[in-house]
């Protein structure tokens, strides 16, 4: 079974995606965010505390944890 996702509004050439997470208490959030499949586009829209976020920078993983072990020091 093959799943359809609709077009991105913004660039009209990638198609958004939904992304889970898991809460701080380990239960699965599903659809915390979509984003957009073409790189050069970006958009993404998040759901943070309730709250919905609209193209916030996207960060590489890696250097989100640097950050925290210097922020922690």
């Amino acid at each position: 079974m093959s799943e359809t996702f609709p077009k991105c509004n913004s660039c009209s050439k990638g198609e958004l995606v939904p992304l889970s997470d898991f809460g701080g208490q380990g239960a699965a959030i599903h659809y915390k965010a979509w984003v957009c499949t073409s790189p050069e586009c970006g958009f993404n829209l998040k759901i943070r505390n309730g709250e919905v976020h609209i193209n916030e920078p996207i960060l590489e993983g890696h250097l989100r944890e640097q950050r925290r072990k210097e922020f922690n020091n």
